[in-house]
């Protein structure tokens, strides 16, 4: 049986990156996956050439720090390479700071733009220019619902992946070519850790596969926007209607 196409997912050795990645070997794609560790990229490898008619045919890695210009532009030539087209490019590799935006460096928040925003961007250029003059193709870029409220700089990163993904999905649809952007909420993966924050409990704790399975359903849909979990969207229509001072007073009570 032939592949849907190659898959390229970035942040792709855990979290929400490597539930995408199962999920779209599952679905039969080939797949290129990218991170910053390459032992970890290896063993994820490893397991997705496993056998099994469901699983990826072919999977190649790229070790790449997205924050290095130079290593990041070695992921830009493979998704615009010609010769090898990508169906799918997943914008997934992100990061939090723990803190607010005085205590950090402005190299820390350099970084943090850097892959949250340059990377979406650069990525996303060369992804919709291959796929615009194939008139096939798409771009899943993760969000987050922090992207609806005023939460520092990572929300305000979000905030513009959301805004981006949106004048896409509409600019280029008609050129055969699907944006979605996916707004999770809290999700059961390494995010919060690598901060130095402890994962809660609770409703408000999704599992990955199912944000993912909801996440390329609806990109299967065209949908503009994926919001994962009744619980988020019903968060997500509420800050729609309540003022944005409001909720800026909330978040500075919350912070005393």
């Amino acid at each position: 049986m032939s592949s849907p196409g190659t898959a390229l997912v970035t942040g792709a050795t855990a979290g929400l990156g490597l539930e995408f990645a199962r999920q779209l070997a599952a679905r039969g794609h080939d797949l290129v996956l990218v991170a910053r560790d390459r032992e970890r990229l290896d063993r994820v490898a490893d397991e997705l050439r496993g056998p099994g008619p469901n699983l990826g045919r072919s999977v190649e890695v790229l070790a790449a720090d997205l924050a290095d210009r130079d290593q990041l532009a070695t992921v830009e030539a493979r998704v615009a390479d010609p010769g090898r087209p990508l169906d799918i490019v997943v914008n997934n590799a992100g990061f939090g700071l723990k803190g607010r935006f005085l205590d950090h460096s402005v190299e820390d928040e350099q970084q943090l733009l850097d892959v949250l925003v340059i990377a979406v961007m650069r990525l996303s250029h060369a992804a919709l220019r291959a796929q615009a003059a194939r008139e096939q193709g798409g771009v899943i870029n993760v969000s987050s619902v922090a992207a609806f409220l005023p939460r520092g700089t990572y929300a305000a990163a979000k905030a513009w992946v959301n805004r981006f993904g949106q004048w896409a999905a509409a600019e280029y649809r008609s050129q055969g070519v699907t944006v979605t952007t996916v707004c999770p909420g809290f999700t059961k993966t390494e995010f919060h850790q690598r901060m130095g924050v402890r994962r809660g409990t609770g409703f408000l704790w999704m599992e990955p596969d199912f944000v993912v399975a909801r996440a390329l359903a609806d990109f299967d849909r065209g949908r503009v926007f994926s919001v994962p979990g009744a619980q988020y969207r019903a968060i997500v229509g509420a800050t729609r209607l309540i003022p944005a001072r409001a909720l800026q007073t909330y978040q500075s009570i919350g912070r005393r």
